[in-house]
């Protein structure tokens, strides 16, 4: 077994999937903002129109890879897989809804607490962190505090949006670390349809229970809904699990930080969403505080013990 994770080396095609990721996630705020639907059934509809795209063509090219995770040697990348898409659902469920609560601006940054909440899941799987990664969690909590309280003294409905938006960046930064567990040994295609096929049909449970509509709604929800499984979904998540098995989940982390302000553009040139004045500084803190986490993440990384990766995972992955 191999003390060092098997990382190919970063190509054209994985710089050029890094950006298109970027690029299309930024989209998901103003899209799930424009949708007159359920932010509930929005994310399950995502994620089973992704599944009935990727699923056909998976089957058809990964048959003995799905038998190796199901019963073979590869049952606990299969777990990985699943818990993988339980944090996806968990982050559907708190990210999107708080989008249709506050601004698209609001929702983006404190969803990009990811960074920080990884610090956290590293250190308490026994990591060391350096001192300049607790310094920035503190400058981001601080801001995070100072933008959720501007949008507090504006409505409380637009406060709970904002601790929905946290809750979303601590999910997603559980299912990037689990991501990049099974993305060491799986292809993407493999991955990402059991992990979007496990997150649909738990939100589909969830919108069934709830007695939260699935139809029924205009045409232009509908496109937006295509919108989102076209761009933010296999577009953007995917691209961003097929670099997974090339760089970090730290350095994904950090370029979804590029996501707030190219979604605030897009909420303010579309749906004419500008941030609240009082807001403003909160979200540069916390945007520094996650930058600094990240920075001194990645200079402490040297003294952290690698995950391990069994013998041959390199001819598994594509």
């Amino acid at each position: 077994m191999s003390s060092v994770p098997y990382r190919r080396p970063l190509d054209a095609l994985t710089l050029g999937a890094l950006a298109l990721a970027v690029t299309a996630v930024s989209s998901s705020a103003p899209l799930v903002a424009f949708a007159a639907a359920p932010a509930l059934a929005v994310a399950c509809w995502r994620n089973l129109l992704s599944v009935a795209v990727l699923g056909p063509f998976s089957l058809a090219r990964r048959r003995a890879e799905f038998r190796a995770l199901a019963v073979g040697a590869g049952r606990r990348e299969g777990v990985y897989c699943v818990l993988s898409g339980v944090a996806l659902a968990a982050h559907f469920a708190t990210w999107m809804p708080s989008a249709q609560l506050t601004t698209v601006a609001a929702t983006t940054a404190l969803g990009a607490t990811q960074p920080v909440w990884q610090g956290l899941i590293a250190r308490w799987q026994g990591r060391r962190l350096p001192l300049t990664v607790w310094a920035g969690i503190g400058v981001a909590v601080l801001g995070a505090a100072l933008a959720t309280g501007a949008d507090f003294t504006a409505s409380g409905r637009a406060f709970a949006g904002d601790l929905l938006a946290v809750a979303g960046g601590l999910f997603a930064a559980v299912y990037t670390a689990l991501g990049e567990r099974a993305r060491a040994t799986i292809s993407t295609t493999t991955y990402t349809t059991i992990c979007y096929g496990v997150c649909a049909a738990i939100l589909l449970v969830v919108c069934l229970l709830g007695g939260v509509p699935l139809h029924g709604w205009a045409p232009g929800t509908w496109l937006a809904i295509l919108g989102l499984v076209a761009g933010a979904q296999l577009l953007g998540h995917s691209m961003f699990n097929y670099a997974l098995h090339r760089v970090s989940a730290t350095t994904i982390s950090v370029l979804i930080l590029l996501e707030a302000p190219g979604a605030a553009l897009i909420g303010w040139v579309w749906l004419g969403q500008l941030p609240r004045p009082l807001a403003l500084p909160g979200l540069a803190l916390l945007l520094a505080g996650v930058a600094v986490v990240v920075l001194g993440r990645s200079r402490g990384g040297r003294r952290t013990e690698p995950v391990p990766v069994p013998a041959g995972a390199a001819q598994l992955a594509d």
